[in-house]
């Protein structure tokens, strides 16, 4: 992937300060799982907190497709991936 200054989170002008850091720690993680791994419990609690932000399923899809196609990294799978791999400390994506 390249840069990550280059990446244009998704975010509403709506949102608070905090609430746009939330997203972007979130997708941050996500990041993570690609390049190196996160551990999967701090991915699970910035899904979390994302989900404080966007509470809507229709809302979410939309930030995922827009942030898989800037990057080529679905966030709906490394959350998925984490959810299923409980035993599993750090979640890395091939």
């Amino acid at each position: 992937m390249g840069n990550e200054a280059d990446i244009k989170f998704p975010i509403s002008m709506d949102w608070t300060t905090d609430e746009i850091v939330q997203v972007v720690h979130f997708f941050e993680a996500v990041n993570d799982a690609y390049e190196k791994g996160v551990d999967r419990e701090t991915l699970l609690t910035r899904y979390r907190q994302f989900k404080n932000v966007v509470p809507s399923k229709a809302e979410e899809k939309q930030h995922f497709k827009d942030y898989e196609e800037q990057t080529g990294q679905s966030a709906y799978h490394v959350v998925k991936h984490a959810r299923e791999n409980a035993e599993t400390e750090v979640i890395k994506m091939k």
